[in-house]
């Protein structure tokens, strides 16, 4: 009886939504049902930052852009909309994956959605349009490239498209055209689909990228809706590479027992870093594009399902990832811009809990990713943007400032010190070393202005390997000009002359460094250089302090295992994800409440009707038992 009293609540909530969809003006009742199906459908009583505005906007028949921090409930804001206006809605998503568990998660919540894919069975997929063609589905996911065809969209034309959401929408400027040119033909549903209100969200788009969207999707027509880009629970660092490896090892030594992503630049480095942490006895995982679909889908769920696995994994691990107690990323190898960054950090600490991120950065980084950009199949233009997003990133590595200002200033945003990074933990001087930068600029200069920071390093520190012999340079005056200084401290301070301008790393040259006219300026006393020294490294003990943020009490800890444990079955048991079921937060808040009927249940935030009625019992059982 309760089951069924709660399904016709629900239908209700969706048909009070229809009925209302065909008024010219969608006025204080629409604005009522909205709420009736957050409640109903989703099992929230109220709206986080930006969420109203932005359904507001589409319920109205406005188009929108919206950017928000990742994990503040970007689905919600086309989510929503999607049921009070009834009729078709159309998701653009990059990645299968990403469309799937969003699909899983709203068929769990009691909402028709589906998904055509080239993961799925052609009947399957036959199937699903069938079903949309039918009036039987609320919301299509589809990736861009199935979208954008000329027989896809005649189809779509004929159907009741009453929204269109073109999710992660910072693809559309960052991903080159030659890449996925879909992404841009996405330009064409305004026209295609006139009248119908479009959507763009993202977690990650700077103005450039902002205006990008703006120009290319709405034709600068849509309403502009962007909160704060601060995650200040995520502690900020970046120290110099030398020995990865060691480098790793020895944070992750202090980060046992939690979950964590490990990027890497290649997927040869993925498996090796993945290979070397199971040889020191760290759980790890490999992913990467490269990798058989089977055993990527695998440890993808083996991550999301088991505690404290490390994915070790290149940017094809992460969009879409909803696991919200990761507790650290760690850069094996620098990121492609402060975009891609800020895009990678945020899957730490998802959960509002203190977390870390951790980013090794070498002049080798930075000659690969200037000879990426220019071998893409781009024009000028776009080439010359993303030197410039590179530059942006170097410059946060070798700042003086606290991290998280010159991160969010890249955002537009400005702030204080944050006190939650490694400038504003360890905060070093500035050391006038315009000393030591004249002689690392002679070393350049004597060296034919052609080779990279390692043979400069070693001329400069008087190294007689086979290379520096071979070159003659054991014999300039140069060589072992700077032996009083470590490798380290040189090969930093070559970093900082090369994000000073002083020096330019030249992409052709294979990483050649040859000197700036400020550079040249320098050389002969005009100027003067400040240099940061590398920070030094956190105490076991302060890390520890750090990251220890408790949100229940240790007598509610044992519940909260017995429901995750229960949560983790159920995804098993219907091969979804395990937030699919219920997010942490809503575990976390049953472990406080303890509720013992199903009235209680209902109150805790992300219990909807469906699940209420599906899962209720079950989870009720769990708390019972816990006395």
């Amino acid at each position: 009886m309760f089951a069924q009293a709660v399904a016709r609540a629900l239908c209700a909530a969706i048909a009070g939504a229809k009925r209302l969809r065909h008024g010219p003006t969608m006025t204080l009742p629409m604005r009522d049902d909205k709420r009736r199906v957050l409640k109903a459908v989703f099992g929230f009583d109220g709206f986080r930052p930006g969420q109203e505005a932005a359904m507001d906007a589409l319920i109205s028949g406005r188009s929108v852009l919206t950017v928000m921090p990742t994990g503040s409930g970007k689905s919600l804001c086309f989510q929503v909309p999607a049921l009070v206006r009834g009729g078709l809605t159309v998701v653009v998503s990059p990645l299968v994956a990403l469309m799937q568990d969003q699909v899983a998660a709203l068929r769990l919540a009691g909402v028709a959605a589906d998904a055509i894919n080239s993961a799925q069975e052609r009947d399957d997929n036959v199937a699903a349009w069938r079903r949309a063609a039918g009036g039987e589905t609320a919301l299509l996911y589809m990736a861009p490239e199935r979208l954008m065809t000329e027989r896809m969209l005649s189809a779509l034309q004929k159907l009741d498209v009453r929204l269109l959401v073109i999710d992660e929408a910072h693809c559309i400027s960052q991903w080159g055209p030659a890449f996925r040119p879909e992404y841009e033909a996405l330009a064409r549903l305004r026209d295609l689909f006139p009248g119908v209100p479009i959507a763009a969200l993202t977690a990650t788009a700077d103005e450039v990228t902002r205006d990008d969207i703006l120009a290319k999707i709405f034709a600068g027509k849509a309403e502009r809706i962007v909160l704060g880009f601060d995650r200040p629970n995520i502690r900020l660092s970046v120290t110099p590479k030398h020995e990865w490896k060691r480098q790793l090892l020895d944070f992750l030594s202090r980060h046992r027992g939690v979950s964590g992503i490990v990027y890497c630049l290649s997927r040869k480095r993925t498996e090796e870093a993945a290979q070397f942490l199971e040889e020191n006895g760290i759980r790890a995982l490999a992913y990467h594009a490269g990798m058989d679909k089977e055993l990527r889908d695998l440890n993808q769920n083996r991550f999301m399902t088991e505690p404290a696995i490390v994915m070790v994994a290149t940017i094809a691990f992460g969009m879409g990832i909803d696991k919200s107690d990761v507790r650290y990323v760690f850069h094996v190898d620098m990121p492609g811009s402060l975009e891609a960054y800020y895009q990678e950090i945020g899957r730490a600490g998802r959960d509002g809990d203190a977390a870390e991120a951790h980013m090794l950065f070498g002049m080798g980084d930075l000659r690969m990713r200037r000879m990426f950009i220019e071998q893409e199949d781009s024009d000028g233009d776009r080439k010359r943007r993303e030197h410039q997003r590179l530059g942006a990133l170097v410059g946060f590595c070798e700042s003086s400032r606290c991290r998280r200002q010159v991160l969010l200033g890249y955002f537009g945003e400005t702030a204080e010190p944050c006190g939650n990074c490694d400038v504003c933990l360890s905060p070093h001087a500035l050391v006038d070393a315009s000393g030591a930068a004249r002689l690392a600029l002679e070393a350049v200069r004597q060296t034919g202005e052609r080779y990279g920071g390692g043979h400069v390093t070693d001329v400069l520190h008087g190294t007689r390997n086979e290379k520096v012999a071979n070159a003659g340079h054991d014999r300039i005056p140069a060589f072992a000009s700077g032996g009083e200084r470590k490798k380290d401290e040189w090969l930093a301070l070559l970093r900082q002359l090369v994000a000073g301008g002083f020096l330019h790393l030249d992409v052709a040259g294979y990483g050649g460094m040859s000197l700036t006219d400020k550079g040249r300026a320098l050389l002969q006393g005009e100027g003067s250089f400040l240099y940061r020294p590398p920070p030094a490294r956190a105490t076991k003990k302060a890390i520890r302090a750090a990251l220890t943020v408790e949100k229940v009490t240790e007598a509610d800890l044992g519940l909260l295992g017995a429901l995750k444990g229960l949560r983790s079955q159920l995804a098993k048991t219907r091969r979804v994800p395990a937030y699919a079921i219920f997010p942490d937060k809503t575990l976390i808040e049953m472990a406080q409440q303890r509720p013992q009927s199903m009235n209680e249940f209902a109150e805790i935030n992300g219990v909807g009707a469906k699940k209420l009625a599906e899962f209720g019992e079950k989870f009720l059982r769990v708390v019972r038992e816990a006395g």
